[in-house]
Parts: structure tokens; sequence; C-alpha cells
């Protein structure tokens, strides 16, 4: 199933969310119109706002306010590529040069300021108090897991609580915080907001290992990335934490080193390793157990088109070349 099949029962919902995404973009300095519409309307999956309207729409919410605060989730996911393309020093992001590459340093980490703060104002606007708590400790934790994959890099000690932890603060809380926006636009109970929550978290999680995956078993003209950055930026992901775990002695000392000095000159002995202990058939599966426990957490929600939605996203998280 595509992206496109799969977001059919919110086309409208996605419209009127994109519709606010071009109101809220406008800013007098047309650097910042510039920039931030470019990283926005370049592609990308939509994954984090559709999960505030599939959320909110398996609860039963009637109103409008999920527009705005799917928006707010794109910018801040926005505001969150645009200083990580800075920091990865990446060239290319879906396909395309990354704004970085294209207008400068400077002016991506500025244009992500202004777009998380623009999240901000408007997350005021819904007046609710609970959006704000939960949003405003979504993004410092996201900014403490930045923080903690920058610790990592060249780390080749790192072990897989270490690389789940990562994925936790810096991806999957917004995923989290996502579902559990639309439990909390529709009065739903504590416990339900919870079950909410735990989806989102264990779907981003499922969602960047396959991203981690992806780095060496796809094609750049998939994935719209150079493959193979991971390691030429010194990850210490799940492919490579297994075969150091799991290979031979060379095979553990190879994606070491890699890991270490960073670059792409091992890649390919590094892939071959990666291949020879089964490190992607492994990986996928630990992306599977957390799509699973995703499902499993909304299993008891009112059977509903929205449900349906939010079960076969994560299947298509985990089955996903792209």
């Amino acid at each position: 199933m595509s992206a496109q099949q799969l977001f059919a029962s919110i086309a409208a919902d996605m419209q009127a969310v994109d519709a606010v995404i071009r109101q809220r973009l406008h800013s007098e300095v047309v650097l910042i119109r510039q920039v931030a519409e470019y990283i926005i309307q370049s592609g990308g999956k939509r994954l984090r706002p559709a999960l505030v309207l599939f959320a909110a729409g398996a609860m039963g919410y009637r109103g409008t306010n999920h527009h705005e605060l799917a928006a707010v989730v794109e910018f801040i996911h926005t505001a969150t590529l645009l200083h990580d393309d800075v920091v990865d020093e990446s060239e290319l992001r879906r396909g395309n040069k990354t704004a970085n590459e294209l207008f400068g340093n400077a002016a991506s980490v500025l244009v992500g300021d202004f777009l998380y703060s623009r999240a901000f104002q408007m997350m005021v606007s819904v007046n609710n108090m609970r959006v704000m708590d939960v949003l405003s400790d979504a993004t410092n934790v996201i900014a403490e897991g930045e923080v903690l994959q920058l610790l990592n890099c060249h780390n080749a000690d790192v072990d897989i609580d270490d690389y789940l932890r990562v994925i936790r603060y810096k991806t999957a809380k917004l995923f989290e915080a996502a579902a559990r926006l639309g439990g909390i636009l529709a009065d739903a109970d504590e416990d339900t907001e919870r079950r909410l929550a735990d989806y989102g978290m264990h779907l981003g999680t499922a969602f960047q290992i396959i991203d981690d995956v992806l780095d060496y078993s796809s094609v750049e003209a998939e994935t719209g990335k150079h493959l193979g950055d991971d390691l030429a930026e010194g990850k210490p992901t799940l492919p490579l934490i297994h075969v150091m775990q799991q290979g031979t002695p060379e095979q553990a000392a190879l994606v070491r080193g890699a890991i270490e000095n960073g670059g792409r000159d091992d890649f390919e002995a590094v892939l071959a390793a990666i291949h020879a202990t089964d490190a992607l058939d492994v990986a996928r599966r630990h992306a599977r157990d957390e799509a699973k426990r995703a499902s499993d957490a909304i299993s008891s929600l009112p059977p509903s088109i929205f449900r349906d939605a939010l079960l076969q996203l994560s299947d298509f998280a985990v089955a996903r070349n792209y």
C-alpha cells in the first residue's frame, strides 16, 4: 500500500492542513519564506501530521483544531530537518539539495528557529494547556535526542539500548506526541491517551529502524539521499551494532574502525559484513516487533476506518523501501 492510498480517508483533512501550512509560513522576510517553502514543498511522507488526523478521527473528534496541530507537528519536524542537515553536513534529502546546501548553514539554522517559534504561536491558539504540555515536552526531548546522537557519533561502544534511546528521543517522541494529540483533542480518557501515545512511540521506533536499514539496502532514487551517509557520519546504527556483536573478530574490527573514523572508504567492505551476518534481517525483525507493539496498543479502540488506517500504517512503516 502506498502512502497516497493509506491517506485516502483523510485526503480532505490533509488539504486543509496544507492550507494552514501555507498560511502560517507567511513572513515579511523573503528568505524565511523561500527556505521554509523549499523544505516543506520538497516532498516528505507527512506521516506525523497524518497521525494527528488519524488519531483524532479514531476518537470521533469533529472540530478543526486537528488541522492546526497537524501543521504544528509538521513545522516542528521540518525545523529538526533543517537543523539535522546542518549538523550532519548533508547535501541531499528527498532527492533534492538540502536547504543548507542551497541557502547556507546560517539561513537553515535561523529558519529552523523561525519554524519552532511559529509552531509555538500556533499551539497557543488552540488554547489547551494539555496540548502545550505535550508539545513543549516533545520539543525538549527531541533536542536531547539530537545531542545524544551527536555524542554517539564515532562511538563504537554504543549498544542496542543506547541506540534505541536516541531513536525514542529524537524520532519516536514526535510520533508519540502526534498520536497523543488526537486523543487530547477528543477528550479521551487517560488510558486511551496513553495507548495512543504508546502506539506513536512504537511506530516511530519501527520507522527509524527501517530508515537505518535502508541506508544499507536501498537505492538513492528511492530514498532520496546518499547511501552510506550514516557510516560516513560515524553513526552506530542497529545493523552495525549487530555486526560488532555477532560478526567475526575481523568483521567487528572493520565496523569499529569505520564508525570511529567515519567516511565512505570502507562502505563496500562494511556492507559485505552486514550481509554476511544477516544484520539487515535482524534489524527488520526488531522493526516488526515494534510495529506489532504499536498495533497491539490500539487494538481495543472502537472499529473505524481511522483505526484501520493506523493499523495499516504500522505495516507500511516496516514494509516500505523509501
